[in-house]
């Protein structure tokens, strides 16, 4: 998707805030073009090396639980596009409509093998489809559910200047997220009142300082953080 001219951009992100970071990603739109390079090359050929391992943990999962292979949920992307993102599902089917839109720890809703594949990240392979369509990034603050983005202060808001993104320095430092939502009675609230706030943090910072050799080393980041 194409960074956009300020008066393209839709109503609601045209705020002071927003045009501040606008303006500094505008400066930078070569370095968003070898990103969306970087990201189509590199998504195909993990596509291909990982094909063997995306048929097994296909067939574990349908072995394991009834219900589709895939988890598809609408998500909020770049300009506040809704988009159905591709995650294997870890989850019993319709776990959206028995619980919360995030998950805690020791959530009864996942299955026995979703237990395992989401402990090393593997039910995010699919999201190389994503990147494909030009609905994410590698690197880029993580899509939210429309609930979520409608409580977005102005400022956070700025996100959505640039793709959603696999991972992020806020999923490294909150790859435990589960575990904190683990005791919460109210988890929406929780979430949207502290953990939210806390991850946009990280996730502006990184926009202001965005080029494409930090978020390459994001991505390192994020491999160390999974072993």
């Amino acid at each position: 998707m194409r960074f956009r001219e300020w008066d393209e951009l839709p109503d609601f992100m045209q705020n002071e805030t927003v045009r501040k970071y606008y303006n500094r990603l505008k400066r930078k739109r070569f370095s968003l073009i070898l990103k969306r390079f970087f990201d189509v090359i590199l998504s195909v050929i993990l596509l291909v090396v990982l094909l063997p391992m995306f048929l097994l943990v296909s067939v574990w999962i349908k072995t394991d639980s009834p219900g589709p292979v895939f988890y598809r949920q609408e998500r909020v992307t770049q300009y506040g596009k809704v988009f159905r993102i591709f995650k294997f599902r870890t989850m019993v089917a319709d776990a959206d409509k028995k619980g919360t839109l995030v998950t805690r720890q020791n959530d009864a809703r996942i299955t026995k093998v979703g237990k395992k594949i989401r402990k090393y990240r593997i039910d995010e392979i699919p999201q190389l489809l994503n990147i494909i369509t030009g609905d994410m990034s590698f690197v880029g603050t993580r899509p939210e559910v429309q609930k979520y983005v409608d409580a977005y202060t102005d400022e956070m808001k700025a996100t959505l200047l640039l793709p959603a993104g696999v991972t992020s320095e806020a999923s490294i430092y909150y790859k435990d997220e589960a575990e904190i939502l683990g005791e919460a009675e109210n988890v929406d609230e929780i979430y949207i009142e502290k953990i939210l706030p806390e991850k946009m943090e990280y996730n502006l910072e990184s926009m202001k300082k965005f080029g494409i050799f930090r978020e390459w080393k994001t991505m390192i980041r994020t491999i160390g953080a999974m072993i």
